[in-house]
């Protein structure tokens, strides 16, 4: 075990040096949290060199580090070493001086919880080096009134009884004790949700319950969720350290081994997250494009996730150790030759490309099938939506089919076709495709092209809406912006309410006088004659409605 002075050494003396050698070669009983004998040469080192002292000491007593700080503040070391469980403590205590005579400050805080520590103690230092009261902080097992920190009574430190080791094994077993370690298993990702705003409250907490369907949808178990309300993102955590330090804290209690964020993080930020908090740190994008892969289960479906999970990851890639680097070529050829990182990223280029050319060909069968559709005079109804608006239900009951339909986000992503028959004897093709979200990521945009070709030659778009959301003017509003995005802004379309049974009928009705919308439960056939006819009526007339 390597045992270093660290810190701000340069400048001070031989003989300071070895002073402050001699410190790690002490021994403190695994009882005691710090001698009375080395806080006196602790106090009196830091008083005669002028500077804040600190020691890291583990549970048998060894002082690992001896850290040189200036006046004002200690600089931790990176702690490397881990433990068999991701939520217990490292097994460190810090002992630190203090020369203005305060006691824990917010900084000790943030390095008690960044780094997982046993116990943060600052030892005040008073006149002539001598020390003064000992404060000490500790990590909470549960979140109480006062926060997620406990505190010792300020203590001198010939005050301190021989307890030190009975606390710390009594913190530990409450944390395992609260920890939900039985509920979910330890293959299963637990994740804490994040989200960063600066508008309303309200809207935060709406995009946070989408976030949670999301999760959901991808067999996530939702363990924690933190807002944090900022006029931007940090541009290193995205949230203030302040914050971070909590997320760590509340993922030690509450066994979380992932981090999601609903914004799109920077490859940069996702590092520093890692490095800080040392759990999985994924964002919206990252999660979306995993259910999409959990879902896809035709071709063109798994080479559509396949190309949008590739073009996620080129910009994240980056070297990690020169020593990738290779020679490639011969006599003539001498050099470094390509990098790891560039040979990632010309396989990943040369992997889309040749997904490409397999979309296109799947796309010009479609084209195919849409002209011998438009030979045979065969009107075409593309039900559009929401995730989880119901469209795939509705297909269900219309065409008598049992087609999978689950309460999930993105339940549907291989578009399906049924011939329905309407009321005037016409036949009509409808077809299901996959719903939008709120700022779908533009790399699941393109790839669902060739999906989202059937648009443009649907005779109508029948938007769908889940009236029961409480967002649902939201998602109107969402799906409105993708079609103009689409070039589909003019397209003939018909707003349709759903789930109705879930609202009273003077609700209903006022919101379909308001938007000037059929209504209809997709569960209850009987609700669809009024949908149909109006159909009929368009196709027959051909004309927007």
């Amino acid at each position: 075990m390597a045992k270093t002075v660290y810190g701000h050494i340069s400048g001070l003396k031989p003989s300071e040096l070895r002073a402050l050698e001699r410190l790690y070669r002490r021994r403190v009983p695994a009882d005691y949290l710090i001698t009375h004998e080395l806080s006196r040469e602790l106090s009196r080192l830091s008083f005669e060199l002028n500077r804040q002292l600190g020691l890291l000491i583990n549970r048998r007593g060894e002082i690992e580090y001896v850290i040189v700080g200036d006046y004002h503040q200690i600089v931790i070391p990176a702690i490397t070493r881990s433990r068999k469980s991701e939520g217990r403590l490292k097994g460190l205590r810090c002992v630190h001086t203090h020369l203005s005579h305060e006691g824990l400050d917010q900084d000790d805080l943030l390095d008690l919880a960044f780094l997982r520590l046993d116990c943060m103690s600052v030892l005040e230092v008073g006149e002539a080096g001598l020390p003064g009261r000992l404060h000490t902080a500790y990590l909470l097992p549960q979140k109480d009134s006062d926060g997620y920190y406990g505190y010792l009574s300020p203590v001198y430190p010939w005050e301190l009884k021989g307890d030190f080791r009975e606390f710390i094994e009594s913190l530990e077993e409450e944390l395992e004790r609260v920890r939900p370690l039985k509920e979910v298993s330890d293959r299963e990702d637990r994740a804490l949700l994040v989200e960063v705003h600066s508008g309303p409250k309200f809207y935060a907490e709406e995009r946070l319950s989408e976030l949670r369907e999301l999760a959901r949808t991808a067999g996530v178990t939702v363990v924690g969720e933190v807002i944090q309300r900022r006029d931007r993102p940090d541009p290193r955590y995205v949230v203030g350290k302040g914050k971070l330090s909590e997320l760590i804290i509340q993922a030690m209690q509450t066994s979380a081994n992932l981090l999601i964020f609903d914004c799109e993080l920077t490859p940069s930020q996702v590092r520093a997250l890692t490095e800080m908090v040392d759990l999985r740190v994924i964002d919206r994008t990252q999660l979306i494009l995993d259910i999409f892969a959990q879902r896809a289960k035709s071709r063109e479906g798994k080479i559509q996730v396949e190309m949008a999970q590739l073009r996620y990851m080129l910009p994240r890639l980056r070297a990690k150790d020169d020593a990738f680097s290779r020679l490639t070529g011969g006599i003539g050829a001498r050099g470094p030759g390509e990098t790891k990182l560039e040979v990632d990223r010309r396989r990943i280029r040369e992997r889309i490309a040749r997904l490409e050319r397999e979309l296109k060909a799947i796309s010009r069968q479609r084209e195919l099938r849409r002209k011998r559709r438009k030979r045979h005079g065969l009107p075409v109804v593309a039900i559009i939506g929401y995730t989880n608006a119901g469209k795939t239900t509705l297909l269900n009951t219309l065409a008598r089919e049992h087609l999978l339909a689950e309460d999930k986000l993105f339940a549907t992503l291989d578009p399906v076709s049924r011939r329905i028959r309407l009321p005037d004897g016409k036949t009509v093709l409808f077809t299901d495709t996959v719903g939008f979200i709120r700022e779908l990521p533009k790399d699941l945009k393109r790839a669902f092209q060739a999906t989202l070709e059937e648009l443009y030659s649907a005779d109508l778009l029948l938007h769908l809406v889940d009236i029961s959301h409480p967002d649902f003017e939201e998602h109107i509003k969402t799906v409105e912006e993708i079609l103009e995005e689409m070039g589909l802004s003019r397209a003939p379309r018909l707003l349709v309410f759903n789930k109705i049974d879930k609202l009273s009928p003077e609700e209903v009705r006022a919101y379909q006088n308001r938007y000037h919308a059929e209504a209809i439960s997709a569960l209850n056939p009987e609700t669809l004659p009024p949908l149909l006819s109006r159909l009929a009526t368009f196709l027959d007339n051909e004309k927007p409605m």
